[in-house]
């Protein structure tokens, strides 16, 4: 594809460099963690008061799309754990200053109700092992979701459902399970967790929809669940390109005549549709924006165009990398091979709940 990175060559350049350390230690390395410190990009959508970027949806997104273009652990570390720190906006913030403050600060954690919060003593007493941490090395928070209990009943909401909130938990509270081992995605780390009896503070549970923000920016009037969807879906945008850039490398120097022909012509074919995709897709990301700037809510409409294309755009990429692999021969193959890995970081970013 015609993409330009908006990212120096240099410090693409440095980054992609550490890819293969980075899997092998299954960990971002510490030079990742510093750059990412260094440009603040766990903060991408933190208030620029607590040492944040304040980007909007639409700029963070492309951002995103373009560090997992980069690299695919890296792109989804980034993504997850900038996500979990949009709670700034929707925790108490008589705390959210000081854990903020941290150039360091990083949350991470899961959207799996599966843990148990009993109302006690102006707090709760919790207890829950959740999966897929994303970044737990480095997580400074760990953030959970738990079904909340009283009197011995679950609490049961406004629509008859059991009442859920979401808390976070200082590192030192938490104990990481350390069971990641997918074939791909390796250097996000993405182990489980878990708290025994954790007394928390009030303060320590939120609720993650705009009436509950406890900022006022439009950010945190965006709704959850499009912003979690789109982020997904432009990190698989962001790998797709890396893979089909490998792809017309290897075809290039590895096939002739009417089978590289044929080869690079899917090879367009696949730049092409993406493109076609993509730009419907941030279309509607830019336009849901706008809607919200606008009038101060985005439309049950435009929400969900923006859930339709995110996965849209993934079935896409998906279609066109496994229509391309075929062609890449033997090296493609090798694990330790670049376009082995991104190859491996698609198919395990295809499995979160919110991209199929």
């Amino acid at each position: 594809m015609d993409d330009k990175p908006f990212l120096a060559d240099q410090l693409i350049e440095k980054l992609r460099a550490q890819s293969e350390r980075a899997e092998v230690a299954g960990k971002l390395t510490d030079e990742q963690l510093a750059i990412i410190y260094d440009n603040k990009w766990f903060k991408l959508f933190v208030p620029k008061s607590f040492g944040g970027l304040e980007l909007t949806v639409p700029e963070g997104v492309r951002l995103e799309e373009e560090l997992a273009w980069i690299d695919g652990s890296l792109g989804w570390t980034i993504t997850l754990c900038s996500g979990a720190n949009l709670f700034v906006g929707y925790i108490s913030q008589s705390i959210a200053p000081a854990m903020f403050s941290d150039t360091t600060v990083c949350l991470g954690g899961s959207g799996q109700a599966s843990g148990k919060a009993i109302v006690e003593n102006g707090g709760y007493n919790v207890t829950g092992k959740w999966r897929y941490a994303t970044g737990a090395p480095h997580n400074t928070f760990f953030t959970a979701n738990c079904v909340i209990e009283q009197d011995g009943k679950t609490v049961i909401d406004k629509e008859g459902n059991p009442l859920t909130k979401s808390f976070f938990f200082a590192k030192a509270d938490v104990r990481v399970i350390e069971d990641w081992n997918a074939f791909g995605l390796k250097a996000t780390a993405s182990h489980s967790f878990a708290v025994d009896n954790l007394w928390v503070d009030e303060s320590h549970a939120f609720l993650i929809t705009p009436q509950h923000a406890t900022l006022d920016h439009p950010i945190y009037r965006y709704p959850f669940l499009q912003f979690a969807e789109a982020t997904l879906a432009a990190n698989t945008l962001g790998m797709a390109r890396h893979f089909i850039a490998c792809a017309d490398v290897l075809i290039s120097q590895n096939q002739k005549g009417i089978e590289a022909t044929k080869s690079l012509g899917l090879v367009t074919s696949a730049n092409t549709q993406l493109k076609e995709i993509k730009q419907s897709f941030y279309d509607a990301l830019d336009a849901s924006w706008a809607e919200l700037l606008h009038n101060g809510k985005v439309s049950d409409r435009s929400l969900s165009t923006v859930s339709a294309l995110s996965r849209s755009l993934v079935a896409i990429c998906h279609q066109q990398v496994v229509l391309l692999f075929p062609h890449c021969g033997m090296a493609a193959t090798i694990s330790s091979a670049e376009i082995n890995r991104i190859w491996r970081d698609i198919f395990t970013a295809s499995q979160h709940s919110l991209l199929r």
